[in-house]
């Protein structure tokens, strides 16, 4: 029993050009991290401050949505090409999951 393998060998554009994405979207990745890394930061330094906690929470809050969405479409490949179901059903997840908590805070703020 036999295998037909085929082998295809790049050309030298071709692969300086995959060379190229690949480093153009490591620095990416690394830069997003850094920035996460960063609001982490931002996050624990408020809270060690001990500003107000009125103030503090909504800082958190959007500190971690900034978060999410550097995850989401930087490590969870959403910038790439053909991901639209994917991208889809997550984002649906994400509006779904943020009507939940508003309507609940409403429920319990002014119920």
């Amino acid at each position: 029993m036999s295998h037909d393998a085929q082998v295809y060998v790049r050309s030298q554009t071709e692969f300086e050009y995959i060379k190229q994405k690949r480093k153009k979207d490591m620095r990416n990745q690394v830069t997003s991290f850094a920035i996460m890394i960063f609001l982490t930061l931002i996050a624990f330094t408020a809270v060690a401050a001990g500003f107000s906690v009125y103030l503090i929470v909504p800082v958190i809050l959007l500190l971690a949505a900034v978060q999410v969405v550097l995850q989401l479409y930087y490590f969870m490949h959403m910038s790439e090409e053909n991901h639209q179901v994917a991208a889809f059903f997550l984002y649906s997840a994400v509006m779904l999951a943020f009507t939940f908590v508003l309507t609940f805070l409403t429920i319990v703020w002014w119920g």
